[in-house]
């Protein structure tokens, strides 16, 4: 053996000792002494937190199969009168068009090798169904009858923050948590369940109005207020002094779930921490069976719909939400923000940009590295971006979040702002430069723009 390969072995050997617990805190240079009781077990319950955050992220429905599948039927549509349920059914063809992502590692080599080679029937439900068996489907898990046919089925944080690498084909790679599926339609999704009433009842409206509603989401967008509000469009799009819309879906574009660490507010509008917003939404959003209090919600002037039907109390007997919330913050505070690839941004330009932002871009006075937002209550005025409130108005403290910036290069699709009203982040840059008057060149906006495609940037 070459010296050099004994020196790699003997660095991969301690690095194997270290992430055990069995010798010194790589992580604190300045105290080298042997872990203590303690310290093992710090460790030892981080790694089994995170074990159980991916779990839970991934693949826990919290119960909420009883409404996805028991109230809505949405497996029927799925599976469609073939075998049992109504309609002609959702292929993968269907499926991969309306978003929804397959993990390649779920599936066997020999079904990988027939989708490589093209030997597999996309357009056949089928299929559908013995990837849903395969627990394949991101964020989706199908609960079946003994004869094969699908009994129910239950959604998952995954399905809207996560997408996959794409490396089998469009559609099918490995899992990248914390990602925005920006390709996901989840208003279609939920239009196609065979029965909407449930949802016209609590609108107080109709099916036939629910569903066109459902079908403006378009992809990457999901409207979390609107079982609060009942307020489905924006009435009147405002930006820089212009009407730039009327009537434009109430939706917001998913955000992304990672580079949480250090970050308060978790939603384009504020409402509460990371935390908290995972129970909202595994409460009221997933129709999961746990624990929620907000008496927020008891606002009927502002959520009417929320105050009617006692959103903000919730409790079920079994809680099947509650014990899981630390560990899957803990693993979303985990989940760091992606490098940007190799030649996706001009590296010159950027370290001109980087100068930028922090010098007559005046991006730091609320994006505050390495956080990217403000430490503390990140929340402005409308009035303060220069945009219409209608969104803010929704949210509790009427205000908009300062977002986090890390991997922005991986959520370009669908735009930016909450609802993707700039198409891209040179609209971006230009939209403050005018509304905070600074000036800017063209070469100066490009460079801000490299800058932001950087982020993060390991060399910072």
């Amino acid at each position: 053996m070459s010296r050099s390969r004994i020196v790699l072995c003997v660095i991969l050997a301690t690095c194997a000792v270290l992430l055990v617990g069995g010798a010194t805190l790589a992580s604190s240079p300045r105290h080298p002494q042997k872990l203590n009781s303690f310290d093992r077990t710090i460790l030892a319950n981080a790694q089994k937190s995170l074990a159980e955050g991916r779990e839970t992220f991934r693949f826990d429905t919290f119960g909420d199969e009883d409404f996805w599948g028991g109230t809505l039927q949405l497996h029927r549509a799925v599976e469609g009168s073939r075998f049992g349920g109504v309609g002609a059914g959702i292929s993968p063809q269907t499926a991969l068009a309306l978003g929804l992502k397959v993990d390649v590692d779920a599936l066997p080599p020999s079904l990988q090798q027939q989708l490589k080679q093209g030997k597999v029937n996309l357009d056949d439900p089928a299929i559908t169904l013995a990837l849903l068996k395969l627990n394949a489907v991101v964020g989706l898990t199908g609960i079946f009858n003994p004869n094969g046919s699908l009994k129910s089925m239950g959604i998952q944080c995954s399905m809207c923050h996560s997408t996959v690498d794409n490396s089998l084909a469009p559609g099918i790679g490995h899992r990248l948590d914390g990602w925005a599926n920006r390709d996901l339609n989840v208003g279609a999704i939920v239009a196609a369940a065979p029965n909407l009433q449930p949802v016209a009842d609590l609108l107080k409206t109709d099916v036939n109005t629910v569903r066109p509603v459902l079908n403006s989401w378009g992809p990457g967008k999901f409207d979390a207020e609107l079982f609060m509000d009942g307020k489905a469009f924006n009435p009147q799009q405002v930006t820089d002094g212009v009407v730039t819309g009327t009537n434009v879906t109430g939706a917001t574009l998913i955000p992304p779930a990672f580079g949480l660490a250090g970050v308060n507010l978790h939603t384009w509008t504020g409402w509460g921490s990371v935390t908290h917003w995972n129970a909202f939404v595994a409460n009221l959003e997933m129709h999961g069976k746990g624990t929620f209090f907000d008496p927020r919600l008891d606002d009927a002037s502002q959520f009417p719909i929320a105050a009617e039907n006692h959103f903000g109390h919730v409790t079920n007997d079994p809680d099947l939400i509650t014990s899981k919330l630390p560990a899957l913050h803990l693993y979303q505070l985990a989940i760091p923000a992606p490098a940007p690839p190799d030649g996706s941004f001009n590296k010159e330009a950027a370290e001109r940009g980087d100068k930028l932002f922090s010098g007559k871009g005046k991006c730091t006075t609320c994006h505050v590295e390495p956080v990217w937002s403000e430490p503390g209550w990140n929340l402005h005025k409308a009035s303060d971006v220069c945009i219409d409130s209608f969104q803010a108005d929704r949210a509790p403290d009427h205000g908009y979040r300062t977002a986090p910036l890390n991997g922005l290069w991986t959520h370009q699709k669908g735009g930016f702002y909450h609802d993707g009203r700039f198409a891209t982040l040179s609209d971006v840059v230009a939209h403050y430069d005018s509304c905070m008057s600074l000036g800017l060149s063209t070469q100066e906006k490009g460079d801000l723009v490299e800058y932001l495609k950087s982020l993060p940037n390991p060399e910072e």
